[in-house]
This record gives structure tokens, sequence and C-alpha cells, in this order.
């Protein structure tokens, strides 16, 4: 045989990237030298696989058939691989997920220490942007998978839920609201409120929850990101909605959440990932654990309050 995995590595990547500098950066090589190792498959198999005349990249016939059956058997390999024990602990690739930032708060630090300790040579990176940067990173293949809140009507991806969290009342300790025990979205009026942009996933929520509301407060401030809206609300400049995972687990020393009513407004945190793709094995091996740990981290959470 005159090719090797690494060759079947990069047609598989050229056929889940439709690009061949997207490919190279995958496999981490230049682009000459990806398409020197295509052109050493379509030597070595005496076909041609890649039609290079369309943009994007796009693969013959023969091409697309010939790069499943390579996933299938990178795939398995893998999966072999990583069944054992020491090769498992040896093994290397990379895993990208993109995330929420308060998801990645929240789940995924104690899920990848827990992944890094079986496979120690497995880098992760972590795409931490907005809900429709998540989005389309999952639907475009730049990620293996997401958490995100949005996604459920997507035709393009996979929805799998993992919890229901509230929208929140936040303020410093200080502020004439802070007492209350619960407040209604009327009771916000007369605030200075503190909100995202609308380019926010979180911001699109609130409207169209609230798009039938007679009452609604008039924002002062506006954030791009939740971390930033936070920091002006501690500054003591106001006072917020946010995701409950977007706040501390704990006593915060300055700011409290008040939990929010009529209406009572909740986003759905799930795990997204492109459909009718199959994840390596790695891939799907992190998507698991954070499956099975959500449960876990619910429980840290709600002792630490």
């Amino acid at each position: 045989m005159r090719f090797n995995l690494s060759d079947l590595e990069a047609l598989v990547a050229l056929a889940e990237r439709a690009s061949f500098s997207k490919a190279a950066e995958q496999v981490h090589l230049s682009q000459p030298a990806l398409s020197r190792r295509i052109g050493k498959l379509e030597d070595a198999l005496s076909v041609r696989l890649v039609d290079r005349t369309t943009r994007p990249v796009d693969l013959t016939t023969v091409g697309r058939d010939f790069a499943t059956k390579a996933r299938t058997l990178l795939d398995e390999l893998e999966q072999s691989l990583l069944a054992l024990g020491d090769a498992a602990a040896s093994r290397t690739g990379e895993v990208t997920v993109a995330c929420v930032p308060s998801a990645a708060y929240y789940f995924l630090p104690p899920v990848i220490r827990l992944f890094h300790a079986r496979f120690p040579r497995i880098r992760v990176r972590l795409v931490d942007e907005s809900a429709n940067t998540v989005l389309s990173s999952v639907a475009r293949g730049e990620a293996d998978f997401g958490i995100n809140f949005i996604g459920t009507q997507d035709p393009e991806v996979e929805f799998r839920q993992l919890l229901k969290e509230p929208f929140v009342a936040v303020c410093r300790k200080d502020h004439p609201l802070a007492h209350r025990r619960q407040l209604r979205w009327a009771e916000l009026r007369d605030a200075d409120y503190v909100t995202v942009s609308k380019s926010s996933g979180n911001r699109l929520l609130l409207d169209l929850a609230l798009a039938e509301a007679r009452e609604r407060p008039t924002w002062f401030y506006e954030a791009r990101h939740v971390s930033t809206m936070l920091g002006l609300v501690e500054a003591g400049l106001g006072l917020a909605v946010a995701p409950r995972l977007a706040l501390p687990a704990g006593n915060h020393p300055v700011l409290r959440a008040i939990p929010l009513l009529e209406p009572r407004v909740t986003r759905t945190i799930g795990l997204i990932k492109r459909r009718g793709r199959n994840l390596s094995p790695a891939a799907a091996a992190l998507y698991e654990l954070v499956k099975r740990e959500k449960g876990a981290a619910r429980a840290r959470r709600a002792e630490a309050k």
C-alpha cells in the first residue's frame, strides 16, 4: 500500500471542510503539503478524488465514497486505541467545543478535568462565543459539537436538551430592591436598567418573551457581553436581568440574584452537533462526559448556594 493513515486523515479533513486552507489547518499542514497528500492518494488508487475546478472544493463521486469509508476506518481505529488503557493515555488529537460563556463556566471545567485525566495528550479547544457564533461554528463544521441555548429549530443541527434555567434580576446588595424575595417585570420599569445588545441571543429571548408585556424596563446602559453587563451592575450603575448560570455559584460578596416573575422567562441549554455527522471517538468521549456530568454539576452548584 503506497499511502498511510495521515493521507487518509487529509482526505477526510478535505471532505469535511470543503476547503484546502481549512483542511490543512485541521491536520496541521501547509496547503501544498495537504495537496501533495491528496495527490499521493490519487496516484496510489489510480482515480481522481477531488474536483479542483469548483469553489468550494468538491470531491468526486468516487472521492466522497472513499472518504466515507476512510472516516469509518479512522474512527474504528481511534475507538480501538481509546479503549486500551495505555494507548488512551498516549493518544494524541484535538477536540473543538463551541460554547456560550455562561455554560462554559458552569459545565466544562470539571468535565475537561476528567477528560484530561483519561486522555492527557488530547487537546481541547474552546470557542466561548455568542450563541449565534456557537451555532454557526457547529453548523459549518468548525467545532465538533457545542453547548448552546439556540438551535432547536435549525435543520442543520441536532439539539439534545441538558437543562432549563431561569432568567433572574441581578442587583447590588445595597440596591433598594435587593431585599425582595421575588420581583415582577413591571417593578423594573423605574430602575436604571442594564442590558445586553440586540446581537445577543439572551436579548432576543427576553424581547420575544416580553413582546406582549404592557410594561417593560427601558435600558440606560447596554453592553455586548453578559460579563460586561454584570460588571456595570457591580459598579452600582443599575439592575440587570441575566441567566442564572451567568452568576457565580455561592454567596457573591456584592451581587444578589432575585427570582423574576410575570412572565417567568427561561432558556434551554443543550448539546448541539451537525446533523448527520458522526463525532470522532475523542469528540464523542467528551460529548458523553458532558451529558453524564451535567447532573453532578447541578448538584455541586446547589451545594454552593
